[in-house]
């Protein structure tokens, strides 16, 4: 065996830290040989806080291996401490590592004991000396009681807790069965001193039926593998013991067997129809005889629909019927009443479960019920007919037979007036047309959309020149295609019939589909509707103190033409690209603008416009005397004064109104985005570099700002977009982008700042030390005791979301768990605060800086006496800090502290820390849109060193589960301003996964 060459495969395919972290192992007396084969070899790896040890997978002719830990890691910690300690072994002269740490393993001796077995545990150690468990093996794995060592495994893990303080003597009957099921696969498992193997299988009774002269015998027999009925309820095969199934049929010793019934061949079909269908789904049946159909347990329940047409009456009459999925036409049986009644072929075994599925399909999509015959008359018909062209299944009788003429499909028809604002009176039609093109009869656009939505297939036609109102077929393939701009430009219209600004673009769009002439009026608009690929030239204001980067003189330029075309604007670019300095490029003096921004940033937009905009007068709107003076160019103000103040700040015309951070008007039922929504402004502009951070309702209520009526009512905006979205529907998601793209600028720091430094993202896994652990589990219990079940049966989420917050403290120190940990637990560092404070050790140590982020200031209060500890200086910055500038100039200086703490809330937003390049995020939440932001503190313009982002996850705690679930909701924003196709909210389901 080469093994070097495997060890340099090793070392060459993980991290350099996991590679040392496999060297403290060896280090620590951690590996054990397991077994060797020629082609592979198995090691064990003792990991600290877990009892279960690590096995480990050598194929070294292959170069290849595999741990069964749980690390998301291909080559983790373990694999190279396995390889590590094997090379040493070899050029030691031994074959295989051993370990006093590993321990031994455990061994069961069980034996017949009066109507069930007894058992005798022990631990085997190295030399081969056993010693017997007590009391439990979790009472000397946790250290508890004195005992040799032991390294476990998973199984032993699962019979302790059946077993409990029982180290041996007779198993209660009712623990037998699931101590087996625990044991399956266990290689140290004795019976009366012979080594034997415990299998997952169950063995059942086998049938057989056979002919006889005058009929059939069919014979009920234990499966031919039993040797040995050991107990009730289970059976020796050869060297393996089985748990037996069926005991209704077979009594738990066998002493029912053999069953033998005998009949004649006029009871046949009884037996084939009925009993042999049946009982085949629980045992095996052996159909021997020659004159028997054989069984099929391929057949599946599905509809049959037979169709007849009398003049204008048609007649519609559903079997169930069984069938090979290979051959749907020809049924072998039919299921009348509760009786299979067979036909041809194999006999089919019934699967009754599968059968009320497929009734319940015939109920939803067609409102039938088998072996009722049901008659349509008139527009019936038509309706039927419509839903039976969605259904998939087995149609006879007059199924080809057409039941009324073709009529003419409906068309299009767009009208609209020119006025000198824009296109006036715009009507859309759906009409009919004769041979001339004259038209016969129109239908309403809102009637066709509403029928096409609901799947109706028709549409009431309304006669014209005396002609009778009929019905026509919706154009569902015209629809399928342009239908959503006739519903935008419907939603787009007034009372009067005049469309909106923002909706002018999808009428030229739909002239373009209809071929006919836009109005004259939309040439002024042209650059919104081809997408902004010639904005027009603009001049920045002469009071401008900053040279601004290309992608911002884009951004200004887009701005300024939609504040001149009187629409609003979401600029939604990543954080730190200068929101604000484009923002400000488009504030006019004498025109009064109004700021609303986060209480903490509304001195950060004064100190903008005295850098930026000297020759713009501003007032702060901020303060207990606060006063209103309109006089100024630009006023700022709070999200909370403008919920307090709303009567005052909307009996002002604004000429533009800016909402910083806008997320903040992202529940549209919230006090603050009802009062937001009452501001009179010519143009609005929200800046958000999170415009969608949980749903896609959230981007509604911003367009709901910037542009009312562009997306609809909130109903629809669900109806038309947000619920297909969620499906995966990517053709939705791709049409919303269309409609929203005039509206909203999204560029990413990669693509329009390339001369910033890389940012890495990192997962930091911490292990959960025994105690830790049995706290966390502790909590996860009670969680899906009291919650799960009530959440499962659509209660309230509120309950949920308290066990998530618990099971989320509980993975990062116990004694954020309020009054459960001692206060031995507060003063010691739990391991995830061991492990921030190593890395920060080694951050110091190379001169950098790092922030260290947590949504609770108590996990700061437990970190900052470790980080005093170890001696390295800090600041801190939450919600109580007064002097936040002093704080982080301090941080930001050279000769500053190399550690600033933050508060998620005081500090995710308004602060520009390029000094730190390292980010500690210690406790993941499901909005991955919080934690960039916090990201985005360092790595923005101005940082000059490669920033790393590290998040902190607990091993096997509900943290894990968080991180999957934050790619759902990353892919939330990127279905609406990306290139992403599914999307969701963190709806009733996603607790359910994280609290499971």
């Amino acid at each position: 065996m080469d093994l070097e060459a495997l060890q340099a495969a090793i070392r060459g395919a993980c991290p350099a830290r996991v590679w040392s972290q496999g060297v403290r192992l060896v280090r620590d007396d951690a590996v054990a040989g397991e077994s060797e084969a020629p082609d592979e070899v198995v090691l064990r790896v003792k990991v600290p806080g877990r009892a279960v040890a690590a096995t480990v997978v050598l194929y070294v002719e292959d170069e290849d291996w595999e741990c069964d830990c749980p690390n998301s890691e291909d080559t983790c910690a373990h694999i190279c401490a396995a390889i590590i300690a094997l090379v040493q072994a070899r050029k030691d002269g031994a074959s295989m590592p051993t370990s006093a740490q590993v321990g031994g393993k455990v061994r069961y001796y069980f034996s017949p004991a009066s109507g069930s077995m007894a058992l005798r545990r022990v631990i085997v150690d190295a030399s081969g000396a056993e010693h017997p468990v007590a009391p439990t093996l979790a009472a000397i794995t946790s250290g508890r009681v004195s005992g040799p060592a032991v390294s476990p495994e998973q199984r032993d893990l699962n019979a302790d807790r059946l077993l409990g303080t029982r180290a041996s003597g007779r198993i209660p009957a009712d623990r037998l069965e699931n101590l087996l099921i625990a044991l399956a696969g266990h290689e140290e498992v004795f019976f009366d001193g012979e080594r034997v193997s415990v299998s997952d299988e169950v063995i059942v009774p086998h049938a057989v039926v056979s002919d006889t002269k005058q009929g059939y015998r069919f014979v009920i027999d234990r499966d031919p593998r039993v040797s040995e009925v050991l107990v009730p309820g289970v059976v020796r095969c050869g060297s393996a013991l089985h748990r037996m199934g069926q005991l209704e049929l077979s009594g738990s010793r066998l002493e029912r067997l053999p069953i033998v019934e005998s009949g004649t061949r006029a009871e046949l079909s009884q037996l084939l129809e009925q009993r042999v269908p049946a009982l085949a789904r629980l045992i095996p049946v052996d159909i021997k005889a020659r004159k028997l159909p054989e069984i099929s347990r391929t057949a599946r329940p599905d509809i049959e629909i037979e169709l007849q047409h009398d003049g204008q009456t048609l007649a519609v009459m559903a079997t169930l019927v069984y069938v090979e999925p290979s051959d749907r036409k020809k049924p072998l049986a039919r299921v009348h009443g509760n009786r299979l009644v067979h036909l041809s072929g194999p006999v089919p075994a019934r699967d009754e479960a599968a059968e009320k599925r497929v009734l319940q399909r015939l109920r939803d999509k067609l409102n039938l019920v088998p072996g009722q015959r049901v008659k349509f008359e008139g527009r019936d018909i038509a309706g039927f007919q419509h839903k039976l062209a969605a259904w998939n299944g087995t149609l006879t009788g007059d199924k080809n037979r057409e039941q009324f003429r073709e009529r003419p499909p409906l068309v299009p028809r767009l009208s609209f007036d020119e006025g000198s604002g824009g296109p006036e009176a715009v009507d859309i039609r759906f009409v009919i047309t004769d041979k001339s093109d004259q038209v016969s009869g129109y239908a309403r656009a809102a009637d066709v959309l509403q029928a096409w939505r609901e799947g109706d297939g028709l549409v009431v036609v309304r006669g014209v020149g005396g002609a009778k109102a009929s019905w026509a077929p919706v154009p569902d393939e015209w629809l399928e295609k342009h239908g959503h701009l006739v519903a935008d430009i419907l939603a787009g219209r007034d009372e009067r019939g005049r469309l909106a600004v923002f909706a002018q673009p999808d009428l030229a769009r739909l002239c373009e589909v209809l071929e006919q002439p836009a109005p004259a009026t939309l040439d002024r608009l042209a650059p919104l509707a081809k997408g902004f690929t010639s904005l027009p030239k603009i001049k920045l204001p002469g009071d401008l103190t900053a040279e601004l980067r290309p992608y911002q003189r884009d951004g200004v330029r887009w701005l300024t033409f939609l504040r001149d075309a009187g629409l609003g604007a979401l600029l939604a670019d990543d954080m730190g690209l200068g929101k604000t300095l484009q923002t400000l490029c488009v504030m006019r003096a004498g025109q009064p603008t109004l700021v609303v921004c986060p209480t903490s940033v509304v001195h950060n937009w004064a100190s903008e416009l005295r850098r930026f905009r000297p020759g713009l007068r501003f007032d702060l709107f901020h303060g207990p005397r606060r006063n209103l003076d309109t006089s100024c160019d630009v006023v700022i103000t709070s999200y909370a004064l403008l919920r307090i103040d709303i009567a005052t700040l909307s009996q002002v015309s604004w000429s533009c109104v800016v909402l910083d951070e806008a997320q903040a008007i992202k529940n549209p039922q919230s006090q603050v985005a009802r009062a937001a929504m009452q501001l009179e402004a010519g143009c609005r502009v929200a800046l958000s570099g999170t415009p969608v951070e949980n749903r896609l309702d959230e981007l509604w209520s911003l367009f709901h700002f910037t542009n009312r009526g562009l997306l609809g009512s909130l109903s629809d905006f669900r109806v038309n977009y947000s619920d297909p979205i969620a499906r995966g529907d990517g053709e939705v998601a791709a049409r919303l982008r269309t409609r929203i793209r005039p509206f909203l600028l999204r560029r990413r720091k990669r693509d329009v700042a390339p001369e910033l430094p890389p940012r890495t993202d990192v997962v930091m896994h911490c292990e959960l030390s025994e105690s830790e652990r049995a706290r966390y589990d502790a909590v996860r219990a009670a969680a899906q005791k009291d919650i799960v079940n009530t959440l499962a049966q659509g209660g309230s989420v509120l309950a949920a979301l308290e066990a998530l917050l618990r099971l989320r403290q509980a993975a990062c120190h116990p004694a954020l768990l309020p009054g459960v940990a001692s206060a031995a637990e507060a003063a010691n560092a739990s391991s995830k605060v061991r492990t921030l404070v190593d890395a920060l050790e080694l951050v110091a140590a190379e001169d950098g800086k790092a922030l260290v982020f947590s949504q609770w200031t108590s996990m700061l209060d437990l970190i900052e006496p470790h980080l005093s500890a170890v001696g390295i200086d800090f600041v801190r910055l939450d919600g109580s800090t007064r002097d936040r500038a002093g704080v982080v100039n301090r941080f930001q200086d050279e000769a500053g502290p190399p550690v600033m703490l933050l508060s998620l809330k005081a500090g995710g937003t308004g602060l520009n820390l390029t000094a730190a390049d390292h980010v500690f995020l210690c406790d993941p939440w499901w909005n991955p849109a919080a934690e960039d932001q916090a990201a985005d503190r360092a790595h923005r313009i101005g940082q000059e060193r490669p920033v790393m982002v590290y998040r902190l996850v607990s091993q096997d705690t509900v943290e894990e589960r968080i991180l999957a679930l934050q790619e759902t909701k990353r892919g939330l924003a990127d279905a609406a301003l990306g290139d992403a196709e599914r999307a969701a909210g963190l709806t009733r389901d996603d607790l359910l996964a994280l609290l499971a």
